[in-house]
């Protein structure tokens, strides 16, 4: 007799990747995805999850009556979020905090009613601005760089870690995830649960819905594939700007091995991403998508910078690889790869979507 595992958020990019690569390597536990459908294209999980054995619910995290119809849980899979850095820069913040704080807050009661253990999924955005722009960073050829002789507070050639100075504005996307993680250490020590934080730098591959502000190696991929405009928004409009980029497939052994002992990582904060062999900049993955496409696309130049970018994010691992063994195996050019056979394979679903 397997387990239940509830995937909140189960029709997004993410959740409904973690949902199918859980039911395929469990396949006697019950998996279950819950999903509000407001991001345009999550519409198109609801088939594959069925296929995959996945049972679909419709139902929000922000409406606890939704999480309570729902019974006999064992572990909760937190991957729902309001996924932009620029939500609530239009002047409304409510749909923002409350899915991703009370929705959290939610989750966190139906967890501890039901002594279910808990992985909650958070961002590397949870970092200050000012003080990620403040870096020393140099320009060395096509992105920026932390020179290897400069170290500081938390950040090194190595990229950032857990020790970075948390003083500062961070966005209210960021604000709300880090007052989450914050809540699920609260519940572990206050009421026991079982229950560990996942700081996610960016998660790329197929099935992410690619915009401007969130997904970016997709949108990159499917402008070269199908067209449409590109710029180099920001930092002089150069294209420099670096993020390392993490596989979901990367994502789901991490997480496959805490579910493996969940007790062991209560109440533990892993920091994870790409790490620096898989970091890119903006300028560099023009390259590479021309590269595996064999199309080139004119891109344009905004020098201005959004007031929630930053230039650089680059993952440090050494700590949660020291701690769990764990470390990312696949390259940036092989999560390009992917994304583009995927944007191939289902491009009459996908071109009205992206291009």
């Amino acid at each position: 007799m397997g387990t239940k595992i509830l995937v909140t958020g189960g029709a997004g990019f993410v959740g409904s990747t973690l949902a199918l690569a859980l039911k395929s390597a469990r396949p006697d536990d019950s998996v279950i995805a819950l999903d509000n459908l407001k991001r345009r294209g999550s519409e198109l999980a609801i088939a594959r999850l069925k296929a995959g054995g996945v049972d679909f619910v419709h139902g929000d995290v922000r409406n606890p009556e939704d999480l309570e119809s729902l019974r006999d849980i064992d572990t909760l899979l937190e991957c729902s979020a309001e996924p932009s850095v620029q939500a609530g820069y239009d002047g409304d913040a409510r749909y923002l905090v409350h899915t991703n704080l009370i929705g959290t807050l939610n989750c966190l009661e139906f967890a501890r009613a039901r002594d279910a253990g808990e992985i909650f999924l958070s961002t590397s955005r949870v970092y200050p601005v000012a003080p990620l722009c403040a870096l020393p960073l140099e320009s060395d050829g096509d992105r920026f760089r932390i020179p290897a002789d400069r170290k500081g507070p938390g950040w090194s050639a190595e990229g950032i870690g857990l020790d970075f100075p948390m003083t500062g504005h961070r966005t209210l996307y960021g604000a709300t995830k880090l007052c989450s993680e914050h809540l699920v250490e609260e519940y572990c020590a206050m009421y026991g649960l079982r229950a560990l934080v996942n700081r996610c730098g960016v998660i790329a591959g197929p099935w992410q819905m690619g915009k401007v502000d969130q997904g970016f190696a997709v949108l990159w991929a499917a402008r070269h594939l199908y067209g449409g405009d590109l710029s180099y928004r920001g930092f002089g409009g150069e294209g420099l700007q670096v993020r390392d980029i993490l596989h979901v497939d990367d994502l789901f052994e991490l997480i496959a091995l805490q579910l493996g002992d969940l007790e062991a990582h209560s109440g533990a904060l892993y920091t994870l991403g790409g790490g620096p062999a898989c970091s890119v900049s903006l300028k560099e993955a023009t390259r590479l998508c021309e590269s595996i496409s064999g199309r080139k696309v004119t891109i344009g130049c905004v020098p201005e910078t959004h007031p929630s970018d930053i230039p650089y994010y680059v993952t440090d691992n050494r700590d949660v690889t020291t701690r769990t063994g764990w470390r990312p195996k696949r390259s940036v050019e092989d999560t390009f790869r992917d994304i583009f056979s995927w944007l191939e394979a289902h491009r009459s679903e996908l071109e009205p979507l992206l291009a």
